[in-house]
């Protein structure tokens, strides 16, 4: 994830200051882990990358057992939850297993499309403590309905942002960007100013999943550094305003490369800064400060690993099973700098986005380690010579509907 607001409000400090504020960056014991309880989903999106459907999955984890795992995270030092499904609230112990999370310390986050929050589920969110709810929106009203494929999804979603703001819940916007809603990005910046919501996270789209078989809709790069253009200019206004708004992208780390040009271009002194803070926040970080337990209790580098299994947390214990090397892609994922190939291996800032999601070039080439095709910076930006035997597996163009 990269924390796009974090910069912008050390910048907006710098220029009220005249000192960039150098802030610690702490590696933390293990890894947030993003657990996927449950594959159920009352919904059949259009760029899930765990192929949900709205019918019973065998072999889930039982109640005793995702509490023992638990267990297991804390030893191996887990600081955060983000319990995700699958649609995560039609897992009838949802609340038991968040409010021992929370009985742990774990920071618990819950990831929902959010059709089933009504007022009485609120107030389960109040009294559970959850620190954060983000709620996914592809769009406002039809737009959201059609990639949900559920007329009035966007008018429930919406009363649940309501219901969860009214109880002093943290709420944030999801979205997943693709070509077929890359119009909708500033309508629903434009909804997060209006119903004063604190959290914004934009989401490249991944190749995995529904994602993977829709992959040939992802926003073509021109609209993705439109996109990114957006974002750094809204994080920007909100930090020189000194608000509680936070910005944060995922699933594409050359981000971080483009902000660091967006600050080369506006605020020039404070460029060395922010590449030394960039270079120290490490870009991709699946298998090393990122992890995922499916809903059968299988192990993976981050959730759109799920076609590559690293373990079963019944069989072993979390913490061993992330720390061994012995399966080929742990081993280069924990590997700095990575093994990767192309203009990845070539790229002036491979310190900075670390070779960024590998996903998506295993799923386009089969390696692990080929160049990311999902990268929108040119060859002259990342320093590499142009190839003519070069194939970039460019995305169909972005059209607004």
């Amino acid at each position: 994830m990269f924390r796009i607001s974090e910069f912008m409000n050390a910048l907006a400090e710098a220029e009220r200051t005249g000192q960039y504020p150098r802030r610690p960056h702490r590696q933390p014991r293990g890894p947030v882990v993003i657990w996927n309880l449950i594959r159920r989903c009352n919904l059949t999106c259009k760029h899930c990358y765990a192929l949900s459907a709205d019918t019973d999955y065998a072999g889930e984890l039982s109640t005793a057992e995702a509490l023992r795992v638990m267990e297991d995270l804390k030893a191996a030092g887990v600081p955060a939850l983000i319990l995700s499904g699958g649609e995560p609230l039609m897992r009838k112990d949802i609340f038991e297993l968040a409010e021992q999370a929370r009985h742990l310390g774990f920071y618990v986050g819950l990831s929902t499309n959010g059709t089933l929050i009504d007022e009485a589920m609120a107030d389960r969110f109040a009294a559970t403590g959850f620190n954060y709810v983000g709620i996914s929106l592809d769009g406002i009203g039809a737009v959201h309905d059609r990639f949900r494929r559920l007329d009035g999804a966007f008018d429930r979603s919406l009363a649940a942002i309501h219901h969860l703001r009214q109880r002093s819940v943290k709420v944030g916007l999801r979205y997943t960007m693709t070509a077929l809603n890359g119009d909708q990005l500033s309508p629903l910046l434009e909804l997060m100013e209006q119903e004063d919501i604190s959290k914004f996270y934009f989401s490249h789209l991944n190749y995995a999943g529904r994602g993977n078989i829709n992959r040939a809709k992802d926003a073509y790069f021109e609209a993705t550094r439109s996109a990114l253009d957006l974002l750094f200019e809204t994080a920007w206004l909100a930090a020189q305003a000194v608000r509680d708004h936070e910005f944060v992208t995922g699933n594409n780390d050359a981000d971080g490369v483009y902000l660091l040009q967006w600050v080369q271009a506006h605020l020039p002194r404070w460029a060395e800064d922010v590449r030394q803070e960039l270079i120290a926040w490490g870009g991709n970080s699946s298998g090393v400060n990122v992890a995922n337990i499916d809903n059968l209790g299988l192990v993976h580098p981050d959730t759109m690993w799920w076609h590559h299994t690293l373990g079963d947390v019944r069989q072993r214990a979390f913490g061993d099973i992330w720390a061994d090397t012995s399966d080929a892609l742990m081993a280069g994922l924990k590997q700095r700098p990575r093994p990767v190939q192309g203009r990845c291996a070539s790229c002036q800032y491979l310190a900075i986005c670390n070779g960024n999601t590998r996903v998506r070039a295993h799923q386009v080439t089969g390696s692990f380690w080929a160049e990311d095709p999902g990268c929108y910076l040119t060859d002259a930006e990342i320093g590499v010579a142009p190839s003519p035997d070069r194939v970039r597996v460019t995305p169909f163009a972005y059209t607004p509907h």
